[in-house]
């Protein structure tokens, strides 16, 4: 069952691609922050809908969590904002090369502490060799 989460994340860092694409495109049209905008509105919109007929029906629970648990949709406007700020400017593949660097240096340090309740997973040598090849492999496609 491990492979078809991984399949599945595989299919959502495709989409991310895509997004990013098609996000960056709508960016120069319309505007960078109209872009990001318009971007979750219509995710907003879908997610929505698709809630209204498949959600535990638990929408305002929300209002009961910690405060800090609500920052995801902050950053996530910041991550769009960015992307459609930088993808014309740098491309697709050199903008994804550096988000995933950047998020695989975020997530060693959240695993490794167990931030935000998850398991702790040490950070041990091989992780600390995968991250280097990562950022050889973002000087790599950065350079001309």
């Amino acid at each position: 069952m491990k492979w078809v989460w991984m399949l599945l994340a595989l299919t959502a860092g495709m989409a991310v691609s895509v997004q990013a694409g098609v996000n960056g495109g709508l960016g120069k049209r319309v505007g960078v922050l109209e872009g990001a905008f318009v971007s979750f509105l219509i995710g907003t919109i879908v997610l929505f809908l698709v809630q209204l007929f498949f959600g535990k029906g638990e929408l305002l629970a929300m209002f009961s969590v910690p405060k800090w648990q609500l920052i995801g949709g902050i950053l996530g406007a910041f991550y769009v904002f960015v992307m459609v700020l930088i993808v014309p400017k740098v491309g697709v593949a050199n903008s994804l090369a550096a988000v995933i660097a950047g998020q695989l240096v975020m997530s060693s340090i959240i695993d490794h502490f167990g931030l935000f309740g998850g398991q702790r997973i040490p950070f041990d040598m091989t992780r600390l060799a995968a991250i280097a090849c990562l950022f050889l492999a973002l000087w790599l496609f950065f350079r001309k």
